[in-house]
């Protein structure tokens, strides 16, 4: 077990709070068509910021940013739906070739997005983040994201992010490293609290998805077997997102139970105070965590790929159909 940790998190404060704040207003929005919001938007209020970590040189990634207002009239709003244009450069003229691509954007699994162009939306309607392909960085170094952006009713902003870092090496696995054999938490582990094994349990609420916290990753992996890990807490996470994604890949269990093994990793064996030991292993680094991450692992034990903090459950469907189900 560990000590209090910190936790870099992307979107997290000014999400977090946006979502408190439409809870506040009450109500159950369909999800498939949530409401645009327009009006006279100031810009001093949109605000970008990229939401991946542990980005590294030379190996495609996917870079995703998260764009969202703190408007004083309207309140915590999201850009959701759409695409946008995102130009990265190293910062301050540093060594490194500037990337362009367009974005789309990824929901929460189970939050709306309109078919519309980017909209401003209430974030208990539709919150996510926009997703950038296949970006190779080139050099190690401070770099920086610039998004162009016509939100729908408000017009075009140009917008620069908080210049972010990239690293030489991944400090988490990565694709292409074999995973770790952890022995993390299932429901057979009886001399541990429920929530350690799922934060949404209790003493008097049993673990939800048993199917996800049935087997360990060391065991899907001696066992010569394909595994989707999940590391996510729903109940404590900082993003939001980490329960939208868990029951995305419950749904994914569900459609492929004979592919693989599915599992969900509970991020905290106490509150968010004590970190579980097969969270730790993969994701503390440095003093410091992010989460949620999900984990495709091949049946030869190498990891495949990955993804943080949100995932286009279609791809990862893709993605696991292409796998044998067993080792060779």
């Amino acid at each position: 077990m560990m000590a209090a940790v910190t936790r870099p998190h992307l979107l997290v404060p000014l999400l977090a709070l946006a979502l408190v704040a439409a809870a506040c207003g009450g109500g159950d929005p369909d999800p498939s068509s949530p409401p645009s919001i327009t009006g006279a938007l100031d810009p001093a209020s949109l605000v970008v910021q990229v939401a991946s970590t542990d980005l590294y040189v030379d190996e495609p990634q996917r870079v995703t940013v998260g764009v969202f207002a703190n408007d004083p009239e309207s309140g915590p709003l999201l850009v959701t739906s759409g695409e946008i244009e995102i130009e990265i450069a190293p910062f301050a003229d540093g060594a490194g070739t500037p990337v362009s691509r367009t974005a789309r954007y990824l929901p929460a699994p189970g939050t709306g997005a309109a078919e519309t162009g980017p909209t401003l939306t209430d974030p208990a309607t539709a919150r996510g983040v926009y997703e950038a392909g296949d970006v190779r960085f080139d050099a190690p170094g401070v770099w920086e994201a610039t998004v162009s952006v016509t939100v729908d009713g408000e017009g075009p902003f140009t917008l620069a992010a908080t210049p972010f870092q990239v690293d030489r090496q991944p400090s988490y696995p990565a694709p292409g490293d074999p995973a770790l054999h952890t022995e993390n938490l299932t429901i057979h582990d009886d001399d541990v609290p429920p929530a350690a094994i799922d934060s949404r349990a209790d003493d008097d609420t049993p673990v939800p998805d048993p199917e996800l916290h049935d087997t360990t990753i060391a065991q899907a992996i001696r066992q010569g077997r394909p595994a989707l890990v999940l590391f996510a807490t729903p109940t404590f996470c900082e993003s939001l997102f980490c329960g939208p994604v868990t029951d995305a890949l419950d749904e994914l269990a569900g459609r492929y139970e004979d592919r693989a093994a599915f599992i969900h990793v509970e991020v905290w064996r106490e509150n968010p105070t004590v970190l579980n030991e097969a969270a730790a292993d993969w994701l503390y680094r440095d003093d410091n965590l992010t989460e949620p991450w999900l984990y495709l692992i091949g049946a030869d034990g190498v990891i495949v790929d990955r993804w943080a903090p949100l995932f286009d459950v279609d791809e990862v469907a893709a993605l696991l159909e292409q796998l044998p189900a067993t080792a060779a």
